[in-house]
């Protein structure tokens, strides 16, 4: 199956099973509260982070760098504030892990460990042009 359609069938549920739960420990209302308290918080937050993100992309631009990790950084942060907006408990774990700087580097790190791994035939070298009209 699908890892996407499984994704899609498998939040709602997980969701739905964690407002039941939670719900009948704390009480509905305390759980809508809770909700709306959490995207809240982490909207502010995703804002936050964001404006330090583009800061730091200038930075880079500024230095004549190319600002990848900032731009990889922003549509996480994109991304994150996606799952706060959304209501439940588990989305809003995975936004709030998204958010915070050191969880995010992680993440960055253990996918980029799997997916972009060095090329040992790489050979680097300078090239001259020569024309044939000398």
């Amino acid at each position: 199956m699908n890892t996407v359609l499984l994704l899609i069938l498998l939040v709602p549920i997980i969701e739905i099973y964690l407002f039941i739960k939670i719900g009948s420990q704390i009480g509905a209302f305390n759980t809508i509260s809770l909700i709306f308290i959490t995207a809240i918080i982490g909207i502010y937050y995703a804002k936050y982070e964001g404006l330090n993100t583009l800061r730091s992309a200038i930075n880079q631009i500024v230095k004549n760098e190319i600002p990848i990790y900032e731009i990889v950084s922003g549509a996480a942060l994109a991304f994150a504030s996606l799952l706060l907006i959304l209501p439940g408990f588990l989305t809003d774990v995975f936004g709030f892990l998204i958010i915070f700087p050191w969880t995010r580097k992680m993440l960055f790190r253990r996918i980029s460990k799997k997916n972009f791994k060095k090329n040992k035939n790489f050979i680097e070298g300078e090239y001259e042009d020569i024309d044939d009209k000398k």
